[in-house]
């Protein structure tokens, strides 16, 4: 800005305590409003009062607090988040003693989420240190919960901290919240004035391709990447998925559990958190109906896994054949068994769903469902066939973390024969295994050849679901977060697979059936995701083919 001063809020709690007398020297800026001020040449607004905003960016808006402020029971930046500041900004002299700059940490950490704002905070430095105190030069960058960025103390060099902040994301997030929304009830009292900050001269603002970016673009949201974090996780998740079902169990008063074991991720993750369930009410896992179905294109390995995972855990083991079944099917419908088209394969995972549902009612029991949050996000499930359970226990989950929970309890929970199966399973290629093998024996279809890595789809379902990001920002976050990965090309494919997929397959959503919700993404329509079954993409498309220019 030239050295021009725009405005000057004062700091309005006062600390008065042990290395503290600033009451002495200073006066409160509570109450302060409406205000200006003479100093260094410049008339400025003075208060409390004060929001700074972007000619540039309208998003850009920030406003200031002082030191002890955000140690108050009422923080001004609270007041000034709910007036529309997106960034708060703290300058402080808080001196370093054991233990207190974790909990400084924190505070700042902790005001962002409330805020659900980026909070920048910059403490005196080493060099400041003076007569008792001295000073560490505490610098960090948070944005809602998540530290982004932080300096290192004690440094006798300059230290600047940097990151970039995402005020698209803040704005979603706070679209969702009430207090935010609802401005009648949360006025701070008083009006707020705006400084207006100028735009930044064009021959001192660097293009996007000239700007470093700072940023880590986590590829795995939905997986913590800290191990102790990651564990955590898993057994709040799995702690979660059994009390569900445990409910559900107890309020239909069913006398057993069916579970549909393929050998795959999904449905093995489905029995633990059955067996887990009837420990925890005390049913003998002898109850637990485990069926596997072998057709078409079950392999050996898989079948093998589903066996020794069913003899491992102690449940009743069925085993039926689904083949001549469909082959009777077939000739009911006139289909030739040698096209191997979408009716040869739903045919398969329907007769599958009946047997299921059939044992369900004679032995007076509930289908547990196996289907993941990544399937219902693409639609890979056949209606009224795997789409279809009476609870569906993985429903809440995404198919990257699916596997770290198996990977989890593995390692946490089981023991002997049945650690070694998961291992086995865990080394398996995510199939539906509806196609023959190839002439080895071996797995032919595997649905991310098909519809493309889990771990990129995850990841748009996270940004788009979550934050509502645009597909040009998906696309531009996905390339930095994969850029060791993937090119540009392929990741512009499997966005585009991922928006088509899942507007076409909201019909399939829109009856599923009930199960627990464990993140902040769910895609239940009884909750968290109404959406018409025929919207259409083709805005999101368009976007994605021609991406805006100045983003």
């Amino acid at each position: 800005q030239g050295g021009k001063i725009l405005g000057i809020v004062p700091k309005q709690y006062l600390p008065n305590y042990k290395e503290f007398y600033e009451e002495r020297w200073f006066a409160s800026g509570m109450g302060i409003e409406g205000m200006k001020v003479s100093y260094a040449g410049f008339e400025a607004p003075f208060g409390r009062d004060l929001l700074f905003r972007s000619e540039e960016d309208p998003r850009f808006v920030f406003g200031v607090e002082i030191c002890e402020d955000l140690w108050s029971v009422h923080p001004p930046s609270s007041e000034l988040a709910r007036e529309g500041a997106l960034i708060l900004c703290n300058l402080s002299a808080s001196n370093e003693v054991i233990g207190k700059n974790l909990y400084r940490r924190d505070l700042v950490k902790t005001q962002s989420a409330r805020c659900v704002a980026a909070y920048l905070y910059a403490g005196s430095g080493v060099l400041e240190s003076t007569t008792d105190l001295v000073f560490g030069g505490s610098t960090f960058i948070a944005e809602n919960g998540v530290i982004l960025a932080e300096g290192r103390r004690f440094s006798r060099q300059l230290e600047l901290v940097v990151s970039e902040v995402d005020l698209d994301r803040l704005l979603a997030e706070r679209r969702m919240l009430t207090p935010f929304m609802d401005r009648e009830k949360s006025s701070s009292g008083f009006p707020y004035r705006i400084v207006s900050i100028p735009a930044m001269p064009p021959d001192r603002s660097p293009s996007l391709h000239e700007r470093k970016f700072f940023r880590r673009i986590d590829p795995y949201p939905f997986v913590p990447g800290n191990p102790a974090e990651r564990d955590e996780r898993c057994e709040e998740i799995f702690a979660i998925q059994t009390a569900g079902l445990a409910k559900r169990m107890e309020h239909t008063r069913s006398e057993t559990a069916v579970v549909g074991i393929s050998g795959g991720l999904d449905s093995t993750l489905a029995l633990l958190v059955t067996t887990r369930t009837f420990d925890l009410v005390g049913i003998p896992r002898k109850r637990i109906l485990a069926v596997t179905m072998p057709g078409f294109g079950t392999t050996d390995d898989t079948y093998q896994n589903a066996l020794q995972l069913m003899n491992s855990l102690g449940v009743t083991l069925r085993e039926i054949d689904i083949k001549a079944a469909c082959l009777k099917h077939f000739e009911d419908i006139g289909h030739d068994p040698s096209i191997h088209d979408t009716t040869y394969e739903n045919v398969q995972a329907r007769e599958r769903t009946q047997i299921l549902m059939d044992l369900a009612n004679k032995h007076r029991g509930l289908v547990v469902g196996t289907g993941d949050l990544s399937e219902l996000a693409l639609g890979w499930c056949t209606y009224n066939g795997d789409h279809m359970s009476m609870y569906a226990v993985n429903s809440g989950v995404p198919k990257t973390l699916v596997r770290y929970l198996v990977q989890w309890i593995a390692d946490h929970v089981s023991e002997g024969s049945t650690r070694e199966v998961l291992h086995r399973i865990l080394a398996t290629p995510i199939t539906p295994e509806l196609l023959p093998p190839d002439p080895h024996g071996r797995i032919q279809q595997k649905t991310e050849d098909i519809i493309g890595p889990y771990e990129l789809h995850d990841f748009f379902l996270y940004h788009f679901l979550r934050y509502g990001a645009p597909p040009d920002k998906i696309l531009f976050l996905a390339g930095i977060a994969f850029a060791d990965r993937y090119d540009e090309g392929t990741l512009r494919k499997w966005l585009e697979v991922f928006l088509k997929r899942f507007f076409a397959q909201q019909y399939k959503r829109s009856c599923v059936p009930d199960g627990p919700k464990v993140g902040s993404i769910n895609l239940s329509p009884r909750g968290d995701w109404r959406m018409p079954s025929d919207a259409s993409p083709a805005a999101w498309l368009e976007q994605l083919r021609n991406p805006r220019k100045d983003r």
